[in-house]
């Protein structure tokens, strides 16, 4: 049986019942698109160092902090024991690493406690230079005020400090001795109050 095309208005009728493309969908959002793949990969791999990185001062203490930093959390392979190790690689300053390494067991538990236990089995020492770190604000203001200009000495002080040095011949010395008196008179001024 042949099957006949339908009319014009019977096409109408038709299209308009029946769509004849599927609407288009907006995409999901990133976040929510990538979050069971990110999951995936935090579970695989770990934080990393970044993690590390942001509470490192926390993690080691101040004096470390200053001259360490983490560059390379690996993942866990298997040993010969048959155990899994993460290694923790962190760059350190020079002269410090014989006390990094003399502290590396601490480090290690440090770490763990702040990624997990177990998380890192064994820390690698890599020597180079660390980046700078940002000095603290109470820091920062010590030093603005160190550089601040200090006040005059009275006119009476002055004049005894020049009648001390009057006989010692104009040199770099005799401005080094100048600079050296009006100090200790300033700093004897205050130790006075």
């Amino acid at each position: 049986m042949k099957r006949s095309l339908p009319s014009a208005d019977e096409a109408v009728r038709i299209l308009a019942r029946k769509r004849t493309r599927a609407t288009l969908r907006s995409a999901p959002p990133a976040g929510k698109a990538l979050a069971g793949l990110i999951k995936a990969l935090d579970a695989r791999f770990g934080q990393g160092p970044g993690a590390l990185q942001a509470r490192w001062k926390e993690i080691v203490g101040e004096t470390l902090a200053a001259r360490t930093e983490p560059v390379k959390l690996s993942k866990p392979r298997p040993t010969a024991s048959g155990t899994s190790v993460a290694v923790l690689e962190i760059r350190v300053d020079g002269p410090a690493a014989a006390l990094v390494q003399h502290q590396a067991p601490e480090i290690l538990s440090r770490v763990n406690v702040f990624l997990g236990a177990g998380s890192v089995g064994k820390l690698r020492i890599v020597q180079g230079p660390v980046k700078a770190r940002i000095a603290a604000p109470a820091k920062a203001e010590a030093a603005v005020k160190a550089r601040r200009r200090k006040a005059p000495l009275d006119a009476a002080q002055e004049a005894e400090l020049e009648e001390g040095l009057a006989k010692a011949p104009d040199s770099p010395l005799k401005e080094a001795l100048t600079k050296l008196g009006r100090e200790v008179l300033r700093n004897g001024d205050r130790a006075a109050r």
